[in-house]
């Protein structure tokens, strides 16, 4: 009797550890290199508890729109144009390359990667800004429907199944490449050293159906909003935080930023554009070692290929151990 009582409920706690993982966000970063954080990465998908999967900052190291490691995509974001975020050029496929050196060979442009993914899967482009209008007539010149590239203005939200979406401000460069541009408009630019108007740069809250609220910072410095609006409004549980110096907030900066003004419960450094690991562990003294040292919050590797779970309070239920 006592060995049934036990099994019974062995049987109940599983139950309710699988309902309790079924009412997560999977959180899927899919770099260059498997099992590692690596110097190009950026691309994550995200999964909501409804099966919904959103493509984050495809950039170059998803090997274009045939990767089984993308499976269905509903919706692409894309924080802004330059060519590591949108995709210029991609891997052929994983692990090509070093960790810190990535061989990114396969030419994207004009199209990028994000509207190759987009076409391939029949998936949405949700961005903010003036970048809406590019993706559009990107989509129409390969036969797929404009309408397809849809715009999330800051202060407004989009909703994909049960996903809301909203852009917020971030403070980076924005300019469409002439070799995104193409023909001869994009020869005259590149001659005249210019790049096209593509309006600000964003970041992205996302609100999942189990309630988390996530902050995708794109690449940024430290904005007033990072606090007011994210933070205070949004109350964002789980942040990705570009980490990475000179193009963006520097790793003492990124935990400032965390610790002070997003204050999210869990968080996930990105765009360190560094070998940050070695056989899945942070090398000590890189830029990702200090802010792991500097964030006050707890602080997850985006290894490539591992599947993290988190649930509606930002906290890590699975996968990031």
């Amino acid at each position: 009797m006592f060995r049934f009582v036990q099994y019974s409920l062995l049987a109940l706690a599983t139950v309710f550890a699988s309902q309790a993982l079924a009412d997560t966000v999977k959180v899927t970063p899919l770099g260059s290199h498997d099992g590692e954080f690596c110097a190009r990465d950026r691309a994550m998908i995200f999964e909501d508890p409804d099966g919904t999967r959103i493509l984050y900052d495809a950039g170059m190291t998803v090997a274009g729109p045939n990767d089984p490691r993308l499976g269905k995509i509903d919706a692409v974001l894309v924080s802004h144009m330059h060519g590591d975020h949108v995709g210029a050029v991609h891997i052929a496929s994983v692990n090509q390359g070093e960790c810190g050196s990535p061989a990114a060979t396969v030419k994207a442009l004009p199209n990028t990667s994000s509207v190759d993914i987009a076409m391939a899967k029949k998936a949405k482009i949700i961005t903010g800004s003036e970048m809406p209008k590019f993706f559009a007539s990107k989509l129409k010149a390969l036969g797929g429907d404009p309408k397809d590239s849809q715009l999330v203005r800051f202060g407004a939200s989009h909703k994909l199944n049960g996903v809301t979406i909203t852009t917020v401000p971030a403070v980076h460069s924005n300019g469409i490449a002439p070799g995104m541009i193409g023909g001869e408009l994009g020869d005259m630019l590149h001659a005249a050293g210019l790049s096209g108007y593509a309006g600000p740069p964003t970041g992205y809250v996302l609100t999942f159906s189990n309630g988390l609220v996530v902050y995708l910072s794109g690449d940024t410095g430290m904005t007033a909003e990072q606090e007011e609006v994210v933070n205070d409004y949004y109350e964002a549980k789980l942040a990705v935080m570009n980490i990475g110096d000179t193009y963006t907030t520097g790793p003492r900066e990124a935990a400032y930023v965390i610790n002070e003004m997003v204050e999210p419960e869990s968080v996930i450094p990105s765009h360190a554009n560094e070998a940050a690991t070695k056989g899945g562990k942070v090398i000590a003294g890189t830029r990702t070692d200090l802010f792991m040292q500097e964030s006050k919050v707890s602080t997850y590797l985006p290894l490539s290929g591992r599947t993290m779970h988190f649930d509606a309070r930002g906290r890590c239920k699975k996968g990031c151990d």
